[in-house]
């Protein structure tokens, strides 16, 4: 399982890199309207104080100012037909129609899911024309909830790797600096929520696609645990490790998204009866005495960068201002072991449907080098493989869960190294540590994948050249809600963070 050469080049799209060369930024226009928080935005348009075609507009505006340096949102749909839907969305609330939560906002979805009638590629030349007639269980409900759908967010080839690039579409830039990763793989989620092209956004997450992009644009993302969003798929049986979530720039906003999404769905097997609407507020509660465990740096075990390690300690306050009691905790497991059984794991989930693509001799030239690896590591996975694999998650959850009986909550960075140059596929070492595969650098997410347990990733602060690192709040199994709660207080007392503008906004 080792390193991949990868031909950079294929990736790197000549006209979009040309356009976005350097650290230039545009600048937009201050908008009151989009400043808003998303359920905000939403409550003046159920009042009729704002009407969907303003926000339409203002959004539209927003795209077409900062969308050329960013490139977040793609398959950008038609601006007058877009217009004409939220003119149709008022006129049915002037004609008496009560709304749904999200009725009226522009909505792109993660190119990683089907939206009847708007392109979706998976970020790959596989699918680079793909049209679908046919929609999930997640975009159903947000269409149902009223959202009005204006495009996709960019996402990598098949959401492999922590880092928005794709030979379809090309990188997406990072909110704060265009020369830096967006992250990923709901890299442009991240940004389109950053510089306000979008109220609220959906992405997905597996080994920290939710969370690597959200702090690393200064947002929130979710990852619940499983069944909590139904998982779809034809599978329904076998274990998985992906979530569907919400993505925000308010803790608020996340639960307003996950009362949408959430809650059991007859075509999921495995989706949960959870109260959804509790999701979505109030979130104030008092947490004094609650108890965080800060994982750190696993140990030392995990490889940071000192000023991610520097810049989520200092966020540590925040939760004593709260009431909080913060302590170290440190989980008695090998991490090794694990890491390999998530190796097995994973290329044996994501890798073994897709060994057609390399076998198939119209695409096997079309696939990237993530995808590649995950395709070649599934072809010699054996069933005892993936049992002993499974024993090993097993026996990690196990003593991840028994921190509990110490502390309510766990804390540990969301990311391990700042944002990477945009034209780097992958960082090749952290910390002066060597990488051994492309996603080794996002080891410290993955290990609470392992567990299923809840993680709500927050900004934390900025480097002294302002690029931003977070944190991720770990939950008990089935503690959504709660953590919902602490993250809603920790943004408070962290307001002067994470009401920090871009530059393309300050």
């Amino acid at each position: 399982m080792g390193d991949i050469t990868p031909n950079r080049r294929q990736l790197i799209q000549g006209g979009a890199m040309a356009l976005l060369a350097g650290t230039a930024r545009a600048k937009a226009r201050p908008d009151p309207l989009l400043d808003q928080p998303g359920r905000a935005i939403a409550g003046l348009i159920a009042a009729r104080k704002a009407s969907c075609a303003e926000v339409m507009s203002a959004v539209l505006a927003r795209i077409a100012a900062l969308n050329p340096a960013h490139n977040a949102i793609v398959a950008l749909q038609d601006g007058d037909r877009l217009l004409a839907e939220a003119r149709a969305m008022d006129a049915r609330l002037a004609s008496g129609e009560a709304p749904g939560p999200l009725f009226g906002l522009p909505w792109a979805v993660k190119d990683l899911a089907e939206v009847i009638g708007i392109r979706t590629t998976n970020g790959s030349l596989v699918y680079k024309d793909r049209v679908p007639t046919s929609e999930g269980i997640m975009v159903q409900r947000l269409r149902a909830a009223g959202a009005i759908f204006i495009g996709k967010t960019n996402a990598p080839e098949f959401g492999f790797g922590s880092h928005t690039i794709n030979r379809v579409y090309g990188p997406t830039r990072n909110a704060w600096d265009t020369s830096r990763s967006a992250g990923g793989s709901s890299g442009g989620a991240g940004v389109g929520l950053a510089l306000r092209m979008l109220p609220l956004a959906d992405g997905s997450d597996f080994g920290g696609s939710l969370r690597n992009p959200a702090v690393w644009n200064n947002v929130f993302g979710f990852r619940t645990g499983i069944g909590v969003i139904p998982p779809e798929g034809n599978d329904q049986w076998i274990s998985r490790m992906g979530v569907s979530g919400p993505m925000a720039r308010h803790a608020a906003d996340l639960g307003l998204i996950l009362s949408v999404m959430a809650g059991r769905h007859p075509a999921s097997l495995q989706s949960l009866d959870v109260d959804a609407r509790a999701f979505a507020g109030p979130l104030a509660a008092s947490l004094k005495g609650v108890r965080i465990g800060w994982l750190g740096d696993w140990g030392g075990r995990v490889p940071h960068d000192p000023a991610v390690m520097a810049i989520c300690a200092n966020a540590l306050p925040a939760f004593r201002a709260i009431g909080c009691t913060v302590a170290e905790a440190q989980v008695a497991h090998d991490i090794e072991p694990v890491w390999q059984a998530l190796l097995t794991l994973r290329s044996w989930m994501s890798g073994t449907g897709l060994q057609r693509l390399a076998d198939d001799p119209a695409t096997r030239d079309l696939i990237g080098p993530q995808t590649r690896w995950e395709i070649e590591n599934s072809r010699t996975i054996t069933g005892a493989q993936v049992l002993a694999a499974s024993m090993v998650r097993s026996a990690w959850t196990r003593a991840v869960d028994k921190l509990f009986e110490q502390h309510d909550f766990l804390v540990a960075p969301a990311v391990q190294l700042l944002p990477f140059p945009v034209e780097q596929l992958w960082p090749t070492e952290v910390a002066g540590k060597p990488m051994r595969t492309y996603h080794e650098w996002m080891l410290g997410t993955f290990l609470v994948t392992m567990t299923g347990l809840p993680a709500l990733a927050a900004p934390a602060g900025f480097s002294p050249a302002g690029l931003p690192a977070g944190i991720q709040i770990i939950g008990r199994r089935g503690a959504e809600l709660a953590c919902l709660k602490l993250a809603h207080a920790y943004e408070q007392a962290m307001a002067p963070v994470i009401g920090r503008l871009p530059p393309g906004l300050a």
